[in-house]
């Protein structure tokens, strides 16, 4: 079986982050093509997928090789080089993108500066190219620039067998939960229909629990807004009906309400609240079972 697929490496020297995305007609491709490690690099390999490549390519690359001389290692020890693909990009921006001559048409890649595109069983070159000036051209963090690609390269006729599956593995120094990791996103849909569009709601719930909010999308809670906060707490059985102002104890109910739902990040003390908590709030729909923790 082969991962024929098509997929994106790309370094963000504003941010440090190193990435990954993938979508391909086979099963759980996020368990095969991506590999990364933060401060270091990103490597996707693909087609009949030799995923030592992975590994080693890291190695090679912490060992202080430049990207096409690690693909230059790999590959001449590979007795099936001309079946493989591979796409690296290093922690200076630095990228390589190798295809093997018998890989399944349409096959290629192209590599530019702090990225690399390559993909194989494509619609056609235009793939790889929409992928490439997609990234050349978004704005916005590097997640939302690797989906993007994603994006462009199925509009593009992406994989000709169909869709599968996708992934989007981010990698960053100390950016994984608790700090403890580099894991700073891993994302995978394991078999879906539109593989790309539930990454991307994938992607909305994780900026959701684990990205604080932007300065841009905080709200001062006026009386008004206290007061449907309140109402909304009543609903969602986290304050008691006798409540409707937005004091002490409707602030403490609402703490709770975002610590139950994974919303820690987006606390806050200052009397403001961000647009997304609030509109998770306002289409809360309570968990059947779950029993109530109204507060006075």
């Amino acid at each position: 079986m082969r991962a024929s697929t098509f997929s994106i490496v790309a370094f963000d020297p504003s941010t440090n982050e190193l990435g990954v995305a993938v979508q391909s007609k086979f099963l759980s491709v996020g368990a095969v093509v991506p590999w990364v490690i933060g401060g270091l690099g990103a490597i996707a390999t693909q087609a009949w997928a030799n995923t030592s490549y992975g590994p080693r390519g890291l190695r090679l690359l912490e060992e202080g090789h430049e990207p096409g001389r690690v693909i230059e290692t790999l590959t001449q020890s590979d007795e099936h080089n001309d079946q493989r693909q591979i796409g690296i990009v290093d922690s200076t921006g630095r990228s390589a993108s190798f295809t093997g001559t018998k890989c399944l048409a349409w096959a290629g890649g192209l590599a530019q500066d702090n990225v690399a595109v390559q993909g194989n069983i494509l619609a056609g070159p235009a793939v790889i190219e929409n992928m490439a000036a997609s990234f050349s051209t978004s704005s916005g963090c590097l997640a939302d620039r690797l989906l993007a690609a994603l994006q462009a390269g199925q509009a593009a006729g992406g994989d000709r067998r169909g869709k599968q599956s996708s992934a989007l593995y981010i990698g960053k120094p100390a950016g994984g939960y608790g700090g403890f990791n580099d894991r700073y996103i891993d994302l995978r849909v394991d078999d879906h229909p539109e593989p790309i569009d539930e990454l991307a709601r994938l992607l909305s719930l994780h900026k959701l629990y684990f990205f604080r909010p932007a300065p841009e999308d905080l709200i001062q809670v006026d009386d008004r807004l206290g007061a449907e906060i309140c109402a909304l707490l009543v609903k969602a059985g986290m304050l008691a009906r006798s409540n409707s102002r937005y004091n002490e104890a409707a602030q403490a109910a609402f703490t709770a309400f975002m610590h139950r739902e994974n919303l820690e990040e987006r606390v806050r003390t200052d009397g403001s609240v961000d647009r997304q908590t609030l509109e998770y709030l306002r289409t809360y729909r309570p968990a059947r079972g779950r029993r109530p923790m109204a507060r006075g």
